[in-house]
């Protein structure tokens, strides 16, 4: 890794509150009860949504997942009501489809119907990816925090860079595929690297070049459309946010609310460095890609690539790192006890992906066993 003056135009963080708002957008699959297989009944899961609920839900890219997504939060016990209920809404609604809300980052078992909602921007997608668009369905967890304007959000995004592959360690929830154990911690994770418009969010060092970029992918038909961008920071395309996607959606509402709150104190703290005119380290892409690809495989149970301090350390030694890197912005946003006490429990009870291979080692690989775990943990208070 090597640092390089930083050639951005100024930028005005000074503008961007001292506390940032938070918002949090989650996909979740809906599995047959019995067998785990993925139910293609999103319509009418959708139509047993009532008031709130139904408006904070979207249609997604496959019949068995839907999207629940939270109103803009100022701080972390709103933001936790509001999963709660969204989560209970969706899964109450998903009975009365005869299907279960489960939140897992991939599809467990198997999934039949791979078609796409009758959507003409769907379709296009079908039509110009091809079979990567019908692999089956993935969830994540996209948190946005509200910057006051797309030249900071660029900014900040070049600074996140070196922390997001931690961040995804935290969230891996889906080692699961075909009824096995995939051997990775997040198996969405691999899944998405077919789209050529998901990954490390490249550098830039302006919004000019960041939009200048945008439209050549688009012309070069590496996307449809802006709203293609995947990567795994980016300036929102609907909100005044900057939008990290990078991560599956979390089984526990305490598990997504933990990284909301380091995701918006990472934003806060990049801010602070934006606007001290510190530069955003320059990361060979293939180190970068690596870090990514290590996190994915290995959660929290391994090592991950250190993209600061080079080689490979213990997962919990860069979750620390982060920790400390952001305590001060979870002491001006008042989430400092609240994010000690969840990383304690994640240290003993493990991520998504650690609990799910306990139940099988627990249960003999019995992946149903598995399911009605997530289940249960998809909408406890």
């Amino acid at each position: 890794m090597t640092n390089h003056p930083s050639t951005a135009p100024p930028v005005s963080a000074v503008d961007a509150p001292a506390r940032l708002t938070i918002g949090v957008e989650e996909e979740f699959l809906l599995l047959d009860p019995e067998t785990g297989e993925s139910l293609p009944v999103a319509d009418r899961v959708l139509t047993a949504l009532h008031g709130a609920a139904r408006e904070q839900s979207r249609q997604e890219f496959r019949h068995s997942m839907v999207e629940m997504v939270t109103p803009v939060c100022a701080d972390l016990a709103d933001l936790r009501a509001h999963l709660v209920r969204l989560r209970r809404a969706a899964a109450e609604a998903a009975r009365s489809a005869g299907a279960q809300l489960v939140a897992v980052g991939a599809t467990p078992v198997h999934e039949s119907h791979r078609t796409v909602p009758d959507e003409p921007r769907y379709h296009a997608m079908s039509r110009r990816f091809g079979p990567v668009a019908h692999d089956p369905a993935v969830c994540g967890c996209h948190v946005h925090v509200g910057l006051p304007n797309r030249e900071l959000a660029v900014q900040v995004s070049n600074h996140l860079r070196p922390w997001l592959p931690v961040v995804q360690a935290l969230t891996t929830n889906s080692p699961l595929h075909d009824g096995a154990d995939t051997g990775h911690a997040s198996w969405r994770s691999m899944q998405l690297e077919r789209w050529p418009s998901i990954g490390p969010t490249p550098y830039f060092t302006s919004v000019a070049e960041y939009d200048a970029t945008v439209a050549e992918l688009v012309d070069a038909g590496i996307m449809l459309d802006a709203a293609m961008v995947y990567w795994y920071a980016r300036p929102s395309a609907s909100y005044p946010t900057v939008e990290i996607r990078v991560g599956d959606v979390c089984p526990g509402v305490d598990d997504t609310v933990l990284v909301a709150a380091l995701v918006r104190a990472l934003v806060a703290t990049m801010v602070d460095q934006v606007r001290a005119g510190v530069p955003a380290p320059r990361l060979r892409s293939c180190l970068l890609a690596a870090a990514h690809w290590r996190a994915a495989h290995e959660g929290l149970d391994g090592r991950l690539i250190d993209l600061c301090g080079g080689g490979a350390r213990p997962a919990w030694d860069l979750v620390e790192e982060l920790f400390t890197t952001v305590a001060p912005a979870l002491v001006r946003h008042g989430d400092l006890s609240y994010v000690l006490e969840q990383l304690a429990r994640l240290r003993r009870d493990g991520t998504g992906a650690a609990r799910q291979r306990r139940v099988i080692a627990r249960t003999g690989g019995d992946v149903r066993a598995v399911l009605d775990h997530l289940a249960a943990e998809t909408t406890a208070g």
